[in-house]
This record gives C-alpha cells, structure tokens and sequence, in this order.
C-alpha cells in the first residue's frame, strides 16, 4: 500500500472503531509527568527543553506488543529493521541515527555490546515482558549519556517494588503456535521492598528467509527472561539499590549455504545470553538537598552461531562501570548536577574455530549540569561533559535547552541543543579489520517545538524541527594496496570517511472528546543523507506515520486499533535497490472477567500486507492472540 491507501483506512477505522491508542507524553488529568532519561534523575517534564516520549505502563497493556521494537514504532522518529520474525537482529534509528549510535538502557544500565562491530545494542531479545515503561529521548546526548548518544537515548524501566504485596501475571497463544508466560510479585519486607519477575516466550515462526522469494523452513525462537529490583533503606538518608536482568535467546536464522552461496534457508541458530547487573548507594545530605548516587553497573553479552553441530562463531562482551552523581538544590532557583564515570570494556570473537580476537579499553568522564528556573514556567539548562579514552584521547561536549510556558503549561515552547559523540568499537580499534588510530564519530544536533493544549487540554497538538550534522563516521574500505592503514588488511578496514546530515519535522495530535475515547495520531519526516554524495542514507524511511485510536466501553470492554504507515526507503548506500512503503493495521481487544483477571485479544497486520524492512528478509503475516491477564 502507499500513503493514499493508508488515508483510506484511517478514514474507515476512524468510523468504525470509537477510539485510539496515544503515545504522547500528557496525563488525562493534567498533572506533570516525571522522567528520569533526561538527566538521570527525577525531573518533571514541564523543566525539560529536550524532546521526549514515555510509554506507561498502561499503554503498554494497552497495545498487547511482545517486543519493545514494534512499541517504538509508534514513537515520533522512530523506525527499526528487523533480519526476519521476533528474537532476529533488529536495529532502531532515532531521526535517521544509526542504530550503533543510540544508547539503550534497561532501567538506566547502558547496554551496548563490545562484541559487536559497532558496538551497539541489538533490540531483538528485548521483550515487554515485565516492561513499565519506556522513555525515549531524541536528539544528542552525550553530555549525560556519554558515547553512542548520537541519535537518543531508549531507556526501558522494569516493574518497580511495591508497599503492598502485588502479583502480576499474562499468559497467551497464538499464530504458529506461539506462546507466552509472564509474572511478577512485589511488595515490602520491613525495611526491603522488591520486586522480582521472569518470563518464557516461543513460537514456531516463519522463515527468515522472505517465504515470497522461496523460504519454506520455519524459523522459531524461544526465549527465557527474569528481572529484579530491591531498594533497601538503611535509614532517612541513606539507600542501597539492586537491580538485575538477564535474557536468553535462541532463534533458527537463514545463511549463504554451499555450494551456491546464495541466501536461503540454512539449519543455522543464533544464541544470545545477556546479563544486566547494578548496586547502587544512595546518600542525602544538607537535609535532602544534596543527592548522592554511588554505584557500579554490569553487562555481559556472550553470542554463539551454530550450524548444526558446528559452532560457526562466539563472541563475548563485557562493560564494567563506576559511577558517581549528585544533584544539589542550590536553592529555588538554582540546581547543579555534576558526575564522574569509568568504563572498562573488553571483547573477544571467533569464527569458524579461529584463534580468538581479544581488546579491552577505558573511559573516564567527567560532566557537570546547572538548571536554572528564574521565574515560572521558565526553566534553561545547560552541561559539559569531557571524556578521556586510553586509545584516542579526550572529547568534550556541550549541550543546552530552555523550556518555557506563559500560561502554565497550555503553551510549551522547547529548544534544545546538544553534541554527541561514539567512541570507535573494540571490533573497529583491534579486531583482524580494525584501525587504532580511528577518531571518534561526532555529531551536532537542535531541535524546537511547541506544544498547545486545547478546550480544556482535551485537545493537544505539536510541532518539533530538528536538525543533526555528523562528521568523521566510520565506515568499513576496501584494501587494493596494502599500505597505510591497509597494511596488513587485505579484507579490508575501518576509517573516518563518512558526513551525514538529517533533518526533518514531527508533528503529532491527541484528541479526547470523551474521558472514554482517545485518538492520537503522529507524522515524521526525516531528510536523512550522505553529506558527501548527497545520497539517502540505506533504511531510513523519509515518511512515517502513526495512528491510534481506544475506547473504553462502559460495561468494561477495552478496544482499539492502531495504523502504521511506512514510506520507501533504500536498502543500500548507492539506492540501487529499493524497500517498497507498507501499512500496517493492528486491532485489539481486552475485557475483565472479574476485578482481578482480564481477558484480551489481538490481530496484528490484518491485511496481511506484504513488506520488508530488509531486502530479502522475511516479515509476519496477517496473525491472532489471545490472553488473559491477573492482577492481584
């Protein structure tokens, strides 16, 4: 379909379905919203310039999505590609950003992986399972968030301990033979409160190979996750947080079988094993004003390809961090954040039964933020950060916004401006292709919007310009003459030779005629190009849009739908070779059965439109699940 049809079936939906999903950031009643994203600490919304969406836990329900990808799609600016069905490898683009250059989070742990060539983090393993929340903010970073916060930040947020003793539970089945169980307990145990989850995912699946260009061999997956959170409090001042997350992931992937080495179907399968750890000391000082965090975080990546009995590849990456920041209120007017960070990472990747390829490196950071807010509905920040690395030395970055409101929040104006930066990878400085004199890839990035509330806030609309300049990206060359940085590289190596720029507008509209029926609906452009050769940069849609409507029904029933429209894009650097735009429709149902269980129900692509976000790979066809969830 193209975008004509896609206004025909918002047309249709919007007649007969009384309402729709929202994922802006605004509260039924008003009130301000909390984030955490925008500089690491609690922080109302209404004080932040930066440009961010949060995805509560309601909407979350509310959309019945099994990964946290096919939620970002909803979001303003954002689009992702996926090698075949759910666990594959899948990329997220912030406003035309690489994947590798937007920094993930799981309940405020970075999560890139030292083992992968671009060090990024692969979305594919990443399930709402006991998911609460999602924020997600555009543009660059780098002054909070140090390296790879290029494009934005992904933060997702698991369930949070509980005073009361809660139990949360899903179970569902559906499109070949997939299945699902989710639960999750918490509450409170003198001076501990918890909350502990864990969750197993499978399905049979398709063939990651496109099943329309010949694929016939399906390709499941399954996947074990677990979660845990305890905050421990010593006493009025001081606290210990403990947080801990793992994930393991085994899904059937196609290849480039013998003898023709063409891709096809392949008994191939990937398995990833991720670990998230985090212990936290919390200390207030001056009678609260002055917030100390302590803390050192964990992650650990292994990655294993099997063809057969044969293990094909075996990567490891691991990140170990220390960190320090305080929050100090000056005064009413006044609040400095500053932090300091070290980062220790290292690798080691086989193929094929190779002698291992093994690195490490280190990062120290330093940052410091003031926040000014001289009168009402004003509030300006502004941060530095400096970052010293062991192989390239240091990188400084400044960053800005203003926020500001002359009718106590009906009008927002936001600006912003921020410099980002992405250290090159291990696999980039020390793997068999890699270059150690590579610079950092460094980034400039603004944004401005408004945001106007009407008839009563029931009304909402908004408008964001954004604009990123990119220079010394690092891209993979060929070696003809085995001089320079080609000595010794005769497959090839990583240099800085790329320039980007991307710029565009998001526009969004949520309605609420009724407290019963929400329509919310959001457009993207994104101008995304080689700045070199002016050509568009492979897999980022120019156009996006996005469209939700719910109603809540008064004897309890919960409906709604959901329209994703796509545009064309290019599935390579020269745009030989083009991805064709596509529609996707989504309906959804849920209704209670008594005050503590729910019923609910879904059918995803309901067209059974034909697309692929990756030349040749396969995508999921018209599909139903259904399941019932408990609350107590």
């Amino acid at each position: 379909m193209r975008f004509h049809s896609f206004i025909l079936s918002t047309t249709a939906l919007a007649v007969s379905w009384p309402v729709l999903a929202e994922t802006a950031v605004i509260t039924e009643d008003g009130e301000d919203i909390i984030v955490v994203t925008a500089s690491r600490s609690e922080q109302p919304l209404s004080q932040t310039g930066q440009s961010i969406s949060v995805i509560d836990q309601e909407q979350i329900e509310r959309l019945q999505s099994v990964t946290v990808a096919d939620i970002l799609r909803t979001v303003p600016g954002v689009t992702f590609n996926r090698n075949g069905g759910v666990g594959t490898s899948t990329s997220v683009n912030i406003r035309g950003a690489d994947s590798s250059q937007t920094v993930a989070l799981i309940d405020g742990v970075k999560l890139n992986d030292p083992s992968s060539p671009g060090s990024g983090f692969n979305f594919g393993n990443l399930l709402t399972g006991n998911i609460a929340r999602i924020e997600v903010l555009r543009g660059s970073q780098s002054v909070i968030w140090g390296s790879q916060a290029i494009g934005g930040v992904i933060n997702t947020i698991t369930r949070a301990p509980t005073d009361d003793i809660r139990i949360n539970a899903r179970a569902e089945y559906g499109y070949r033979d997939t299945g699902q169980a989710v639960g999750n307990i918490s509450g409170r145990f003198g001076p501990v409160a918890a909350s502990i989850g864990a969750g197993y995912f499978r399905t049979d699946g398709f063939s990651t190979f496109n099943e329309d260009r010949g694929g016939i061999e399906r390709d499941g997956y399954r996947n074990f996750g677990a979660n845990g959170k305890f905050e421990i409090t010593l006493s009025d001042t001081i606290s210990i947080d403990l947080r801990g997350y793992y994930s393991d992931g085994r899904t059937d992937i196609d290849g480039f079988a013998s003898p023709t080495f063409t891709f096809g179907d392949t008994p191939e399968t990937s398995e990833t094993e991720e670990f998230v750890g985090y212990a936290g000391l919390n200390i207030a000082l001056l009678d609260g004003r002055f917030r100390n965090r302590f803390a050192f975080a964990y992650t650990n990546t292994k990655r294993d390809n099997f063809n057969l009995a044969v293990q094909t590849f075996d990567a490891l990456g691991r990140n170990e961090r220390f960190e320090y920041q305080g929050v100090f209120d000056i005064s009413d007017m006044f609040q400095a954040t500053i932090g300091a960070e070290r980062e220790d990472s290292r690798f080691r990747s086989s193929s094929f039964g190779a002698p291992f390829s093994r690195a490490n490196a280190s990062i120290d950071s330093f940052y410091g933020q003031l926040r000014i807010m001289p009168l009402d509905g004003l509030t300006a920040t502004a941060g530095v950060r400096h970052d010293d690395h062991s192989s390239f030395g240091g990188e400084t970055t400044f960053a800005g916004d203003i926020v500001y409101s002359p009718n106590e929040g009906l009008t927002t104006f936001r600006a912003s401006y921020g410099e980002g930066f992405k250290v090159p990878s291990l696999f980039q400085l020390f793997s068999d292709f890699g270059n150690d004199t590579l610079r950092p890839e460094r980034a400039i990035s603004w944004d401005a919007g408004i945001t106007q509330q009407l008839i009563d806030s029931r009304l909402e609309l908004r408008a964001t310009l954004f604009r990123r300049n990119s220079k010394d990206l690092i891209n993979f060359i060929g070696c003809p003459v085995q001089t320079g940085i080609c000595t010794n590289r005769p497959s090839g190596t990583y240099d800085n030779v790329g320039r980007a720029r991307a710029q565009g507008v998001e526009l969004g509209i949520t309605m609420r005629p009724a407290d019963s029926l929400t329509f919310a609906a959001n457009y993207t452009l994104v101008d995304a190009k080689n700045r070199d050769n002016d050509l568009v940069l492979a897999r980022r849609p120019r156009n996006s849009v996005n469209a939700s409507i719910d109603y809540d029904w008064a004897f309890g029933l919960k409906t709604g739908a959901t329209i994703s429209h796509v545009g064309a894009s290019f599935d390579n650097t020269s745009n030989s070779r083009e991805l064709a735009g596509y529609v996707l429709v989504d309906l959804r149902a849920a209704t209670p059965i008594t005050d503590n269980i729910e019923f609910y129900g879904r059918i995803e692509n309901l067209f059974d439109e034909e697309y692929e976000t990756i030349f040749r790979f396969g995508t999921p066809g018209r599909s139903a699940f259904a399941g019932v969830r408990l609350s107590y």
